[in-house]
């Protein structure tokens, strides 16, 4: 039996992509400068808030200024990865289901939903992901701490868990468009839903806020995804509090929860599919 090697079709897949980009570098160059551009106006904008604020610097839940370029950071490289080899594959599904693409998916000897989730990269996207680099050491810089070991160890492996939980959602969100038709909204919807993550969850809080807190945390874990590494990394580990203990457990099982859920949503919706020549 044909077992296919996954990760050299990755790595193929990743090469194939880059070459493309390089075909047209011009392209490719404009589109790295606008992505750093909008995150610069998007620091920017940050910097302005924080010379607003009162004199201790800090917003809701003591998230000071460099505490939240840390937020930030951690935000900018889930992003850009998710950016990068994801969304272009989950957006272009519906053209798949609409042209007959799928098909062909189907026949090939290999896991579908990896073909449909990694068949393109997007390089220019990774522009973000080394901004965020730069960011983050600064910040460390400026609040004078190092991390220990763990907390190195840590903090990639919940960044990953963050990306598992944003695909999750994105393939889910891509798997409706066998039911729904041409799902042409997925970049809007994905935007709305994942407009939550952007900020520390001491934000939502209060009488309207607590319901979005609690519902983008243990229904839909949207706020996990940057919650829980930034928390980890920002803050020393011997002055974090119980709630960060326990986000950090529950970021565990909300990543297998929802790769499962996905998963199974993702095989349901291939069992409804019909072919676009039946």
């Amino acid at each position: 039996m044909y077992r296919p090697n996954y990760l050299r079709v990755f790595l193929t897949f990743a090469r194939n992509s880059l070459v493309r980009d390089m075909t047209f570098r011009g392209n490719f160059i404009i589109e790295s400068i606008s992505s750093l551009s909008w995150m610069a106006m998007n620091l920017g904008f940050y910097i302005l808030i924080f010379n607003q604020v009162p004199e201790n610097g800090e917003l809701s839940g003591g998230w000071g200024k460099y505490e939240f370029f840390v937020f930030l950071s951690t935000t900018l490289f889930v992003n850009s990865v998710v950016q990068a080899f994801f969304m272009p594959n989950a957006n272009e599904f519906s053209e798949l289901i609409r042209t007959g693409g799928l098909d062909f998916a189907l026949l090939k000897p290999i896991d579908t939903q990896f073909l449909i989730s990694l068949q393109r990269v997007n390089w220019s996207s990774l522009s973000n992901f080394f901004f965020a680099i730069c960011l983050l050491v600064y910040s460390l810089v400026k609040l004078n701490y190092v991390p220990s070991v763990l907390q190195c160890l840590l903090y990639p492996f919940y960044v990953a868990c963050g990306v598992a939980i944003l695909y999750s959602l994105m393939i889910t969100l891509s798997a409706t468009s066998v039911w729904l038709g041409r799902n042409q909204t997925l970049y809007d919807f994905w935007f709305y839903i994942t407009n939550f993550s952007r900020y520390p969850m001491e934000i939502y809080s209060g009488r309207f806020g607590r319901p979005l807190q609690i519902t983008f945390t243990y229904l839909i874990p949207i706020l996990v995804v940057v919650n829980v590494p930034a928390r980890i990394l920002s803050r020393p580990l011997s002055a974090a509090r119980t709630e960060t203990w326990w986000l950090a457990g529950f970021a565990i099982l909300a990543t297998v929860g929802s790769l499962l859920a996905s998963r199974w949503i993702f095989r349901r919706s291939l069992l409804a599919y019909r072919s676009a020549s039946s």
